[in-house]
């Protein structure tokens, strides 16, 4: 299973409406099917990547050299 956040609107295979947005747990095929739709990006992993404070961030880097290390 695999954790996505989805891109648009989605009804799954039980009737279940899912909004843009949300995140879901779904099968490999599932995600392929919702990829090839358009309903969840390459990648989508249902972690919101804005916030990134690895290496090369410019706001929230806390590894290796910084000031709070």
């Amino acid at each position: 299973m695999v954790y996505v956040k989805l891109e648009s609107d989605w009804t799954d295979a039980d009737g279940v409406n899912h909004s843009a947005g949300e995140s879901v747990d779904v099968d490999a095929a599932t995600l392929a099917a919702l990829q090839a739709e358009g309903i969840v990006s390459e990648g989508s992993s249902g972690k919101d990547t804005t916030d990134w404070a690895g290496p090369g961030s410019t706001t929230a880097w806390a590894g290796p050299g910084s000031a709070g290390v």
